[in-house]
């Protein structure tokens, strides 16, 4: 006797109804869009860690002041931004390192999940 459902043909394997699918096209997504702003996070990046390190130090200054410390001139004891900072506190690479372990699980999976189908 046989299964009432045997006989059916598979449907096909679609990959947009698969959730690894979308993972893998988000996270290839990503990397594009951090390639394309790469340069321009780094300007703004540079600016803005600049600013913080300025007022870190003026803070450090009014510290100083308030605990009866001799003053220090910052104007003299001002540095290039680039030797002061010459990594970028937050760096881009992390982001594109996530993104990149997302792409390749997710391709790794889809590929696992397409395989199966493929069995049965």
């Amino acid at each position: 006797m046989e299964c009432p459902g045997s006989d059916v043909e598979q449907s096909p394997f679609r990959p947009s109804d698969s959730p690894w699918f979308w993972g893998l096209l988000f996270s290839l997504m990503a990397l594009i869009g951090l390639s394309l702003i790469g340069p321009k996070f780094d300007v703004r990046q540079r600016q803005i860690e600049g600013r913080f390190l300025g007022r870190r130090e003026a803070a450090m200054e009014r510290w100083r002041r308030q605990a009866g410390l001799p003053e220090v001139d910052l104007a003299d004891s001002a540095v290039d931004r680039s030797v002061a900072a010459p990594q970028r506190i937050v760096p881009l690479w992390t982001l594109a390192t996530a993104a990149s372990v997302a792409a390749v699980g997710s391709g790794v999976m889809l590929t696992r999940q397409y395989r199966q189908h493929l069995s049965r």
